[in-house]
């Protein structure tokens, strides 16, 4: 039975490795741990990124009738004011409050302890300042490298022109390609909103002609419980709703569907593969528009590939001209707009297709216009092709310049560790110089059988290291290198004047 309170009952092994701050706000120590990391530890099971509470609440439960707790409420106390002027416990407080409950707490010790912790100080001056200097660095480095990563993700996102409408329109002109419908709003409320975070559903599949969609759509389902069988978790788990931004929880009701998603790589897998069932253009269609002079549009598919047939680059383009009858037009021939010109056609085209009104032309002009639609690509094509190889050269000098960045970063990544791995061996020396002058009996042989094998590991990846360095760059800007192009008409639309 379902109930709003849900409670969870757990030893101290799940003060570390469990999360679960998306469920819960409130923690309940029914023991105080003596060791006051531990006790951080399990306030940090809810007291983390992504708790939807605004406030969570840890309760210690403190019996005045016992002498032990004497002492552990001292402990609580001391350890919430380190916590108020240092942020978090400082690794010596932690090492002396350790220490003096490390042989426990017995009753003719009580009060020597409990003064012992109430005059324990914070660490002087000196050290605070070294733990906050160091924090404050680390908060810089971790800083920096977050406004790095958001500018690389700005920087990619620009690249591939991605943005969550047309990602979705992707995803559901690809199940319509399958046979299926588009994909549907769960709340249409929410997808009018704010389509991004809205929840969508995934039609069924007819896995009867294809049997792999079976694997392919468990990845939106639920977790299969232990023991349960395949056929049972499929006809009782649902495919759950896919959604196009990071819904920052954890509770998975729902999928995020992004690109290395495996449904999402199929569908556009598919999609991308429309672009070449056909070596000829045997699409046109006819769109009405209120201004007076007719119009075409001629849209092409410029892809760029990379070694082994990697596509590195794919765009739609398009040429717009004002249309004329063949019969009128003569020895002439279609003349493209200019840049600017062209957007407004395209403007145009975006009213039409948003216009219910303007969407039903006539049968006669559908006629007229297929009667002359090759003589008008023959017109267009060497203009698309033109405008293809302009832009083809431009994608080929952004590839390039994104592969020397990458090449610089990789080779950057690769010193560093280089730097990292030749200071912890030095460190390492340095430890087995020290364990040779202890004697022999005391000497700890796992711990040299596990330093000997770090120092073997560290030796044969700095060598690896050395090549990598030169080779790695090497290889990444090689895969920005353009192998081939190929251009395509894939679509004519004619924007036909209502006035006729």
């Amino acid at each position: 039975m379902s109930h709003p309170l849900r409670i969870l009952i757990a030893t101290d092994a799940a003060r570390e490795g469990v999360n679960l701050q998306n469920n819960c706000a409130d923690l309940f120590h029914f023991d105080v741990p003596w060791n006051p990391s531990r006790m951080e530890q399990r306030n940090g099971r809810i007291d983390r990124k992504l708790q939807r509470s605004p406030i969570v609440h840890c309760y210690y439960f403190v019996l005045a009738q016992r002498t032990e707790d004497k002492v552990l409420k001292v402990l609580v106390k001391k350890t919430e004011t380190i916590q108020k002027e240092l942020g978090t416990l400082s690794p010596v407080v932690q090492k002396n409050l350790s220490r003096l409950l490390e042989g426990g707490i017995r009753h003719n010790q009580v009060t020597n302890i409990t003064a012992s912790i109430e005059q324990a100080d914070l660490p002087n001056l000196q050290i605070v300042n070294e733990e906050l200097e160091d924090n404050r660095l680390r908060r810089e480095e971790l800083t920096k490298q977050l406004s790095q990563l958001q500018e690389m993700l700005k920087t990619s996102r620009d690249w591939l022109g991605l943005s969550d409408e047309h990602f979705r329109n992707a995803i559901s002109a690809s199940l319509e390609i399958l046979g299926a419908t588009p994909l549907t709003p769960v709340n249409s409320n929410e997808a009018c909103q704010d389509s991004a975070t809205a929840r969508w559903t995934l039609p069924p599949l007819d896995q009867r002609a294809d049997p792999t969609w079976a694997n392919t759509l468990d990845t939106l389902r639920p977790p299969r419980k232990k023991g349960q069988k395949p056929w049972e978790w499929r006809r009782e788990a649902p495919i759950r709703p896919v959604v196009f931004r990071d819904p920052c929880s954890l509770d998975g009701d729902v999928v995020h569907l992004h690109l290395e998603h495996r449904v999402v790589q199929r569908l556009l897998g598919r999609f991308l593969a429309q672009g070449f069932l056909h070596d000829e253009l045997t699409r046109a269609c006819v769109c009405l528009t209120d201004d007076p002079i007719p119009k075409v549009i001629a849209l092409g598919r410029l892809s760029v590939y990379g070694q082994g047939a990697s596509r590195l680059h794919d765009e739609v383009i398009a040429i717009a001209a004002e249309w004329s009858d063949p019969a009128a037009r003569g020895r002439k021939k279609l003349q493209p707009f200019n840049e600017g010109e062209k957007k407004n056609v395209m403007a145009l085209l975006e009213d039409s297709l948003a216009s219910l009104r303007l969407q039903k032309a006539s049968e006669t002009v559908k006629a007229l216009l297929k009667q002359n639609a090759a003589q008008d690509i023959d017109d267009l094509i060497p203009h698309l092709e033109r405008r293809a190889n302009v832009l083809a050269q431009k994608a080929g000098k952004q590839l390039t310049e994104r592969g020397k960045k990458e090449a610089a970063e990789m080779k950057k990544i690769l010193e560093q560790q280089q730097q990292r791995i030749s200071q912890r061996k030095k460190e390492i020396e340095e430890t087995k110089a020290i364990q040779l002058s202890i004697p022999y009996a005391e000497f700890p042989v796992e711990e040299k059988r596990q330093l000997d094998a770090d120092r073997r590991h560290w030796e044969e990846r700095l060598k690896k290291l050395v090549e990598e360095i030169n080779s790695e760059p090497a290889r990444i800007e090689a895969s920005y290198e353009v192998r081939a192009v190929r251009v395509e008409p894939v679509g004519l639309i004619y924007l036909w004047p209502v006035s006729g």
